[in-house]
């Protein structure tokens, strides 16, 4: 297949299209890079030893996105492009409003102008909100706590809403826990600009010396040592339900939501005992108050995605920080080398 992927460039894009390449499939990257490096896609190509299409571009510029499906033969988007730091989302709400619907619906129109109609979105678990009962199944009240994870939740249902009602739409969104790790090479990771807004790239850095220590936000939580619960998924196994997921875009009128998770809950400090397990490196923190927007728990039941996509999670949470640690220590300052025309 010719797989579109806006926002390649990024953590979560940048380890799929190794997956997707992997497979035989061609891929065409759209990325504005406000938020990720063109050294990323270099480095997939040393990995791979194959070719990527890389348009540095803004989704919201139409004109520019229509010229990129016009000249490429595309059957499939892969669409992870869109602002995903929660606490900056409410702060900065209007802009993430502005930028996430805005690209997504910029991005839809020019599908549908091209009669391209198969979709897999890059979702999260944050549209469910604080649970009301765990684990979380996709049936589950859907009721965001901040901007972010509502942007998320109304593209979702623009989605629902296309394949309801336009003929020929098939469109499958996946929900996210929360991915780390790193590629088993070392050479792409993740590698966010200015301070980590997630919890592992943080304590990486912490570990690492570059960070003095690990904020954690609330400790007064109703889970077992007070801090928050999340299901942290490595970054692998987030890239290979994208790559399953292309076998099963072929039924038209159909929109599916899948839970993409471990099952498992793991809280902050249990995180970063993990780590410190990893890395060999002892790792301070300081408790902080509560963050706004966090909740105390959240983890998947993942087995519908197991049930109808057939793909489930292997990695372990020590390989996670072991593969996280690898990657820090190779790139202390991420993708610092300059970038590279492709």
């Amino acid at each position: 297949m010719n797989i579109l992927v806006t926002g390649g460039a990024g953590y979560i894009g940048s380890h799929t299209i190794i997956e997707l390449l992997e497979e035989g499939h061609e891929v065409i990257v759209v990325d504005n890079l406000s938020n990720s490096s063109r050294e990323s896609l270099v480095r997939i190509q040393n990995i791979t030893q194959k070719n990527i299409t890389f348009h540095e571009l803004d989704l919201r510029d139409r004109d520019g996105l229509s010229t990129i499906f016009d000249t490429n033969d595309i059957d499939v988007v892969m669409h992870f492009a869109g602002l995903k730091a929660v606490g900056e989302s409410v702060i900065k709400a209007l802009h993430y409003y502005q930028n996430n619907l805005e690209a997504s619906m910029t991005l839809l129109e020019v599908m549908k102008t091209f009669d391209v109609k198969k979709l897999v979105f890059s979702s999260s678990a944050t549209v469910y909100g604080d649970p009301e009962a765990l684990p979380l199944i996709e049936s589950a009240c859907k009721q965001a706590t901040n901007p972010y994870g509502q942007t998320k939740l109304m593209i979702e249902q623009i989605l629902e809403d296309i394949c309801a009602t336009q003929e020929d739409w098939s469109i499958t969104s996946l929900r996210y826990f929360n991915p780390i790790g790193a590629h088993e090479s070392g050479l792409i990771g993740e590698d966010p600009n200015g301070q980590p807004n997630n919890l592992v790239p943080y304590i990486a850095q912490v570990a690492v010396g570059k960070l003095d220590m690990v904020k954690v936000f609330g400790k007064d939580y109703d889970t077992p040592d007070g801090t928050g619960v999340r299901d942290y998924i490595h970054i692998l196994d987030l890239a290979k339900a994208h790559a399953t997921t292309l076998q099963h875009l072929d039924h038209p009128n159909v929109y599916k939501a899948y839970n993409i998770g471990t099952g498992k809950g793991i809280s902050v400090l249990e995180m970063i005992a993990a780590f410190e397990k990893a890395s060999g490196k002892i790792i301070p923190y300081e408790i902080l108050d509560r963050r706004p927007g966090d909740i105390a728990n959240c983890y998947a039941d993942p087995s519908l995605a197991r049930t109808e996509l057939g793909w489930y999670s292997e990695y372990t949470i020590e390989q996670a920080c072991r593969d996280a640690w690898r990657w820090q220590c190779d790139n202390p300052d991420g993708y610092h080398t300059p970038a590279a025309t492709i």
